[in-house]
């Protein structure tokens, strides 16, 4: 298992310790930084410390080869990993004990190149974190199913992706993607471009929504719609008519209202508001159902804006770093 740090993060050190406690009979885990000072090496070198009998490594290495320095993480801890099979998962996921066996199983089928996993929003902290978490949990989490449904096999979410390292070879390794922003959908599909099968795991993960400011939160999701709009233009265009309460509301202001206009608008809201429990039901918030509700009200108008700011600029901001994702979002990603 490869993990790209950079800086601390809120409870880096609980996700980071949920990968220490696998149940898989023999694995290894490689922590990286780019800088030995970074804030998360000490938490890395805690673990090492609480769980002596696992095979942890922390490697600190400051090369760059490329814009996409979370892949130049990775490019830097390859060279370490001693194993076949390879897993690689953002610094914010949290997993259960039998996630390493269960992301894994797929790849003993020879024509599967790559597994990847959906993942829940966990807010850690007030209403713009609960906004967060239902962007993933209302909008992301029921797209990718719809998309499965209808037969989509082109997707990796940087959440989990596992690969043999032939098939990384095959796609010509993590060089293929070290000057892209999107470097997770271009995994998937460079896999895709091979013939081989991308599997969406039945192990679902938690990612922590930490944004606890307005600028914080939509300047991450900002940066991931533009970063969709430049992969699937066509598709991010018909996005728009996804954001139901503002879609409804508008389209009864300007409509003529009738009794078929009205049925539909109140189909399309309590479609919406079911949407919206079964995610509170999957995740077990029942407790914390008044204020979620108070972001749900919120949450779709946050989205239809979001979604049309996007196409105003090709700019976003990214650990530091402002790229435009147009120029960097598919450069030298034929496959």
């Amino acid at each position: 298992m490869l993990k790209p740090l950079c800086g601390d993060e809120p409870r880096l050190y609980e996700n980071l310790r949920s990968f220490c406690e696998q149940d898989h009979p023999q694995f290894q885990i490689i922590f990286g930084t780019r800088e030995a000072d970074d804030a998360a090496v000490a938490i890395a070198q805690r673990l090492q410390q609480e769980f002596p009998a696992r095979d942890i490594a922390v490697i600190c290495d400051p090369r760059i080869h490329g814009i996409n320095l979370k892949v130049s993480n990775l490019l830097n801890l390859l060279p370490h990993a001693r194993y076949d099979w390879l897993v690689l998962a953002d610094s914010d996921i949290a997993v259960q004990p039998d996630y390493l066996r269960r992301v894994t199983a797929p790849l003993a089928k020879a024509s599967v190149g790559l597994v990847t996993c959906l993942y829940r929003g966990r807010p850690i902290g007030g209403l713009w974190s609960r906004l967060g978490a239902q962007f993933i949990d209302d909008w992301f989490r029921p797209s990718v199913a719809l998309a499965q449904m209808f037969g989509a096999k082109r997707y990796g979410f940087g959440a989990t992706l596992a690969f043999r390292r032939d098939t990384l070879a095959l796609i010509g390794g993590l060089e293929a993607v070290s000057n892209v922003v999107a470097d997770d959908y271009w995994l998937g599909e460079l896999v895709a471009n091979r013939g081989l099968e991308t599997v969406l795991s039945d192990h679902e993960v938690v990612t922590d929504v930490t944004e606890t400011k307005p600028d914080e939160l939509c300047g991450r999701e900002l940066r991931w719609f533009r970063t969709i709009r430049s992969v699937r233009p066509m598709s991010y265009l018909g996005t728009g008519v996804c954001f139901t309460l503002p879609m409804v509301f508008g389209a009864l202001t300007l409509c003529e209202i009738n009794s078929f206009s009205v049925v539909l608008g109140i189909i399309a809201i309590v479609s919406r508001l079911l949407l919206f429990l079964e995610a509170q039901s999957r995740t077990g918030s029942w407790r914390e159902l008044p204020k979620n509700f108070a972001a749900f009200l919120l949450r779709d108008a946050l989205s239809l804006a979001l979604w049309a700011w996007a196409f105003s600029s090709a700019k976003v901001h990214w650990r530091g770093q402002q790229l435009s994702i147009d120029e960097h979002a598919s450069a030298r990603c034929s496959g």
